[in-house]
């Protein structure tokens, strides 16, 4: 299916890109998340009349989320979880733990945006993660896993 992107879409294109995608792609994910549309002429004229709000409204999500990466980068949270003498977890640490302490600290983050590639963290240390706030802003954060016996 031919689909005109409305906004940056990670690994597939950039505004107004024309680009093929599978059916159940666009119709599961990127119309109804509004990130695309059907290549039609009628729609491709609507997205001409529409591009500089479509680009203003980009340019703005991408300048708040630089904001936030820079308040965000190099930041250290620490959890605290019960662990084992072998300083492995009864448990793990997940996105969600992370979300709730940089919420302690007064930063909102999307469960989402946390990158685990590995899993959750299931022993005692520091790990960095990746926070992505937006395609083009990923920062780094400190999160310092503590076991408490």
């Amino acid at each position: 299916m031919q689909v005109i992107l409305l906004e940056k879409v990670v690994n597939l294109g950039g505004l107004g890109d024309v680009v093929k995608v599978k059916d159940g792609f666009a119709r599961n994910f990127l119309i109804p998340q509004g990130k695309a549309k059907r290549a039609t002429p009628e729609n491709l004229k609507e997205f001409e009349a529409r591009r500089a709000d479509l680009e203003k409204a980009q340019a703005a999500a991408l300048a708040g989320a630089q904001e936030r990466g820079a308040k965000l980068d190099g930041l250290t949270v620490q959890v605290t979880r019960k662990a084992g003498v072998d300083g492995r977890l009864f448990g793990s640490v997940t996105t969600y733990d992370i979300v709730e302490a940089l919420q302690g600290l007064g930063h909102e983050v999307e469960r989402a945006a946390v990158r685990l590639p590995q899993g959750p963290l299931k022993a005692i240390g520091d790990y960095d993660v990746a926070v992505a706030l937006h395609g083009d802003v990923v920062v780094h954060v400190k999160v310092s896993v503590l076991g408490e016996s």
